[in-house]
């Protein structure tokens, strides 16, 4: 049976949370209920040192065969018959129960059609959970947090680039957590509508003012903000909502376009845009998430030569390694 209080640790990822799994010539063995692994407790210390420790360089580090040959003085077929064996399977992320929870959540694509999507706690820097999938789905995305809920998760606000998906469950699971903008992504889904030098000189003064959004640090200046918004729009909402007959399609299209997307883009982000200025701990961007992914897919740009499935438990083990170093 586990012992939770056993002295003896998993030789792959050094949890204590290990049990009996019978015996092989004459010897004990055990199995790890987090990564999985079987093992026997002979050479212990020598074997955490000279085995694991490789494979955590080699993704953590983004260290390359030839350094970690000359450091481990193994050879590149035995490191690599090593890491194959820890990539055959992978350890389980612990929720770590906490109340008001400040939750980023997002999502980032991978080769393969892979989607990870994170839900990180913003106060400890850890991964509550997360889910390998194809796409962001509202049926996923609610599920997740429903199971967020059961394990005793308090979330008191999320903060997210504004996916449907991921606004729609968020308020179906928890219907009075505050739902906050991230106000990096608004302004850079504008820029990315408008491009960085429009001509139109409409489309110049959304720009301008999409750039202000960041630097908004008081409700006195938010209201400012909003009332400079209000006034270009009322000023400009026909030109804006303008249409074309497109004679192919037999409809009626908004003449200038991303325009349009842009300006809905802010009006729909209103209401959430500000909830950090009334809460100093609220997050009011999903930075620290979208960090996390540039930093994972620079640690998985080197091994492209990995298999899907080695690729995908590459990154439960660095995500692994990553709530490990936040303790």
């Amino acid at each position: 049976m586990f012992n939770g209080k056993s002295k003896k640790k998993c030789i792959v990822c050094g949890s204590n949370k290990i049990h009996k799994d019978g015996k092989r010539n004459g010897k004990q063995r055990y199995q790890c209920s987090i990564c999985f692994a079987h093992f026997t407790l002979k050479n212990l210390g020598v074997k955490k040192k000279n085995l694991f420790i490789w494979f955590k360089k080699w993704v953590m580090e983004r260290q390359v065969y030839s350094t970690l040959v000359r450091d481990s003085k193994m050879s590149q077929r035995t490191l690599q018959n090593l890491f194959n064996d820890y990539l055959k399977s992978f350890p389980v992320i612990e929720i770590k129960s906490k109340t008001k929870v400040h939750l980023l959540v997002d999502g980032s694509y991978f080769p393969n059609g892979l989607c990870l999507i994170l839900y990180y706690d913003y106060d400890i820097n850890y991964i509550q959970f997360y889910r390998e999938t194809t796409q962001e789905k509202y049926i996923e995305i609610k599920e997740d947090l429903e199971n967020l809920k059961k394990l005793g998760v308090d979330v008191y606000s999320v903060t997210c680039d504004g996916h449907k998906a991921i606004l729609k469950a968020v308020k179906k699971v928890y219907p009075e957590v505050i739902i906050q903008r991230c106000l990096v992504h608004i302004k850079r889904q504008t820029r990315n509508y408008l491009s960085e030098k429009p001509k139109h000189p409409i489309n110049q003064q959304l720009l301008s003012l999409s750039k202000q959004i960041t630097s908004i640090k008081t409700i006195e200046q938010s209201n400012e903000w909003l009332v400079k918004f209000k006034n270009w729009h009322e000023k400009n909402k026909d030109f804006i909502n303008q249409k074309t007959y497109n004679i192919e399609s037999k409809r009626f299209w908004y003449t200038h376009k991303n325009l349009h997307l842009a300006t809905t883009l802010i009006i729909k982000a209103i209401p959430n845009m500000f909830c950090f200025l009334d809460d100093a701990e609220i997050p009011y961007s999903t930075n620290k998430i979208e960090g996390f992914f540039a930093h994972l897919k620079g640690k998985l740009a080197p091994h492209h030569g990995l298999r899907f499935n080695a690729k995908r438990n590459f990154i439960k083990w660095y995500l692994y390694f990553k709530n490990q170093d936040s303790k």
